[in-house]
């Protein structure tokens, strides 16, 4: 049962558990947040951080997804009606939760998220529920595919485009960063959570997969010979719509799969874009999902 907001009367808040010590063993998931995200994921096994009342709000709208939440006296009265009863609310004052954390939070506002299972974001879990192709029948698809996007920030603002664009699902090689990594679910304003994402084992083979089971047209996003126009490519049923790293591009590999390459056309004395804004303009022209 969630607890909800009085609707008369003073506000009142069930159940916080009030922290004011340093050193208590209950806020141990959200002590030296920076010093763990450097180890990556083995820093916090089988969890994350989300920061900002934004991020919190979407975590808790997930049963299930959320382990404990940590918010100073001056946030309480807005974050306490969402979080349900089998959720512990902290309540610490400033000095305090700034020497757990270690930094200075945004909006006073910190949960901890328990992370999907590896076996929750492999290609075929994450497309489970569209058909594999069958020929003109084929239902409506769109996967945005990043290569190595390295940059948190980066990846963030493109889960952000799928989100915006209806992409139905986000395929990432290997090498990409971790959209649970606290600052790129940040940049993506909650959305990593939303958007079904897979992560390549096999590269570029799941790129392939994605032509060969699902019958998508793979394009890439690049600048080279031969590629052509964005207004001049076809907007295919099924499309996979793949970007790379600013600097180095799609690698060879992957731009060898692809069906076809596609440039946006842009003044002659600039040279790209940033590979969330690139990919928000061809999506906005070949994303074939619904929008309003």
């Amino acid at each position: 049962m969630n607890r909800r907001r009085p609707q008369t009367g003073c506000p009142s808040v069930p159940n916080p558990i009030h922290v004011d010590r340093i050193e208590d063993p209950r806020l141990e998931d959200f002590r030296a947040v920076r010093d763990r995200d450097l180890l990556g994921r083995d820093g916090r096994p089988g969890l994350f951080i989300g920061e900002h009342l934004l991020i919190v709000e979407r975590m808790l709208a997930r049963p299930g997804r959320t382990k404990s939440v940590l918010v100073l006296p001056s946030r309480l009265e807005r974050v306490a009606p969402l979080v349900p009863d089998d959720v512990p609310l902290y309540v610490a004052p400033e000095a305090v939760l700034r020497a757990v954390v270690g930094f200075d939070i945004h909006r006073g506002v910190l949960a901890v998220g328990h992370r999907p299972p590896d076996a929750a974001h492999t290609l075929d879990a994450v497309l489970s529920g569209h058909d594999a192709a069958v020929g003109t029948r084929s239902a409506p698809l769109t996967v945005l595919v990043c290569e190595d996007i390295t940059h948190h920030d980066n990846l963030g603002m493109l889960f952000r485009d799928a989100a915006a664009f209806a992409v139905d699902a986000v395929l990432l090689s290997p090498r990409c960063h971790d959209p649970l990594y606290r600052r790129c679910l940040r940049m993506s304003i909650g959305h990593a959570l939303d958007v079904p994402w897979a992560r390549a084992t096999h590269w570029p083979a799941d790129l392939a997969a994605l032509r060969e089971r699902w019958g998508c047209t793979l394009v890439a996003a690049a600048t080279g010979a031969g590629s052509i126009a964005l207004d001049e490519a076809p907007r295919p049923e099924r499309v996979a719509i793949v970007v790379g790293t600013e600097r180095d591009g799609l690698s060879g590999a992957a731009l060898a799969l692809c069906d076809t390459a596609v440039r946006v056309p842009m003044r002659a004395d600039v040279d790209s874009l940033n590979v969330a804004v690139a990919a928000a303009v061809c999506l906005h022209r070949l994303s074939r999902g619904r929008r309003a």
